[in-house]
């Protein structure tokens, strides 16, 4: 539809930010979709695939925001300053770049959560009769798959997205929510993104060309930020353990 909107209405072609806003809010809708066929799939209020509390933890979001939140931006803004081609952009087009980044890209990242670390976690974790079996699988699977996905093969940026969605599907299952996970996914997309326009990069020639993309040394800086991310939150519940509903917690504990 954005395509077509770009083509018949308003004359233009190529990466535009009506095809950006058009990306973002349909990745946005992953997280009203994932809650909706988790009732379906498993009979369970909606609202718990927002964490083991049954509802959105403000206050683990906005500390994660605060802590983790700088360390991912300072670690995403080193990849930009490696020489790259540059494309002219209008002014207009960097306005709505930047404010379509801003508002609608961390509800993007948060669909993407809501979709794999929440309703396609809980699916593969099902699969197992025990929890630990579960989680393993679950982490496991859906970092390979999601990575997979994003179409590349080479080494350093198939690393990189395999530690970031290996990171937050273990921290999704430590924290036992998708909160701390919807924060670095947030970050490192706005980020990303944001730089990439300022710096007049190739966003929509990178975007649809990932496989063909040659990484750098520089793709993995982000993962050393996240590994010690994940390092710190596994730390922080080593004797705590995952989180668990209240009502599982006290019969793990036995």
């Amino acid at each position: 539809m954005a395509a077509a909107i770009d083509t018949h209405f308003l004359g233009r072609t190529g990466f535009t930010p009506v095809q950006f806003a058009a990306g973002a809010i349909s990745l946005a809708l992953l997280i009203p979709y994932s809650m909706l066929l988790q009732r379906w799939l498993y009979g369970v209020p909606a609202r718990s695939l927002h964490s083991v509390a049954g509802c959105f933890r403000f206050g683990v979001f906005g500390r994660a925001l605060l802590v983790f939140g700088p360390l991912v931006l300072v670690a995403m803004s080193v990849g930009p300053m490696v020489p790259d081609d540059r494309i002219p952009w209008s002014k207009g087009d960097l306005v709505a770049f930047f404010v379509i980044g801003m508002t609608l890209i961390p509800l993007a990242a948060a669909g993407e959560e809501y979709g794999v670390r929440g309703l396609m976690f809980r699916v593969i974790g099902s699969w197992t009769r025990r929890s630990m079996p579960g989680a393993i699988l679950g982490i496991a699977l859906t970092t390979v798959l999601f990575s997979l996905f994003h179409g590349t093969l080479d080494p350093y940026i198939l690393g990189s997205y395999l530690v970031l969605f290996g990171a937050m599907a273990t921290i999704t299952w430590r924290t036992g929510g998708l909160e701390v996970a919807v924060v670095l996914h947030a970050v490192y997309n706005v980020s990303a993104l944001v730089l990439a326009t300022t710096l007049h990069l190739d966003v929509g020639g990178d975007l649809g060309s990932r496989g063909e993309i040659v990484g750098t040394p520089a793709n993995l800086v982000p993962s050393v930020a996240l590994a010690i991310i994940t390092a710190g939150i596994w730390w922080t519940t080593r004797k705590s353990g995952p989180a668990c509903t209240p009502e599982i917690s006290s019969e793990q504990s036995e």
